[in-house]
């Protein structure tokens, strides 16, 4: 994680809590939490949109689509065949 050891994260720890102090470092935490999850919604959201866009705009996008959903399920059945 960005090159940060044991002892890297636990004097950044430290420091947070000199600094905000006990009570705040859940709330922080918390805050965090859920500043990340609502992120990684929208990303998942944007991405969505633009595949839809992309689907709704370009001719033969949905039958690509669909044929490859094909080709993934006949990849599936030959594995298993082969089991």
């Amino acid at each position: 994680m960005f090159g940060l050891g044991t002892p890297e994260l636990i004097v950044i720890l430290g420091i947070a809590f000199l600094v905000f102090g006990g009570k705040k470092l859940p709330e922080i935490g918390a805050g965090l939490g859920k500043g990340i999850s609502s992120f990684k919604k929208g990303m998942r959201d944007v991405e969505d949109a633009g595949k839809n866009i992309v689907e709704d705009n370009v001719p033969g996008a949905k039958e690509l689509s669909s044929l490859k959903e094909e080709v993934d399920k006949a990849k599936n059945l030959k594995n298993v065949l082969k089991s």
